[in-house]
């Protein structure tokens, strides 16, 4: 009877163990990883391997759907707190709608450049085809929503989307720095975004 007692006692602090580790907030998260390479450094490599495999778990499908939703997900009440008279002045309803907007896809770009950053371009081109489809996706929706207040939002971002993409690759070369090519994917700009050919064409 005891023995059974000691067993649930001893399930109870694993389990008591195991959610501490599940509400740890991200800054603490990344300081347990840390101290954990620390005291064991024959970790590193396969710690790594995860790392780059999670990286590359990303398709633009998924990514335009989260923009998608990102942007329709803006709500008037917001645009209303955000637009208007304010202590430190008037903030006209336009401004206060790009800004929401901005706030929505912005984590995305600078994913897009994290990417670049870590020398993953194709996961990069993955989240620059997301973005812009979310964006095509939502174009036309300016009835009753945020996006009335920024029509040219939708085209604006994925030109910037776009351009940030092909600047991403600058590499240095012994003549100095030079543009990396890149040429978006025809194909895909034909099957998923066809009527903003022309504008990616121009970036």
């Amino acid at each position: 009877m005891a023995k059974q007692k000691n067993q649930r006692v001893t399930k109870k602090r694993s389990v008591k163990k195991a959610l501490v580790l599940d509400r740890l907030r991200y800054e603490e998260a990344q300081t347990v990883l840390r101290r954990l390479l620390t005291a064991h450094p024959e970790l590193l490599s396969e710690t790594r391997q995860i790392a780059e495999s999670l990286l590359s778990e990303v398709n633009f499908e998924g990514v335009a759907d989260e923009v998608e939703e990102a942007v329709r997900d803006v709500g008037l009440d917001e645009l209303g707190s955000r637009a208007g008279e304010h202590s430190w002045g008037y903030t006209e309803p336009s401004e206060a709608a790009w800004e929401l907007l901005e706030e929505c896809v912005s984590p995305f770009i600078e994913d897009m450049k994290r990417q670049f950053e870590l020398g993953l371009d194709a996961e990069a081109l993955e989240i620059c085809k997301g973005v812009v489809l979310g964006l095509y996706r939502v174009r036309n929706d300016q009835s009753d929503d945020v996006l009335q207040w920024a029509p040219d939002f939708p085209v604006n971002t994925a030109a910037h989307t776009l351009t940030m993409w092909h600047d991403g690759g600058k590499k240095k070369t012994a003549g100095g720095s030079r543009r990396k090519q890149r040429v978006f994917p025809p194909d895909y700009v034909i099957e998923f975004v066809p009527e903003w050919e022309e504008l990616i064409d121009r970036v």
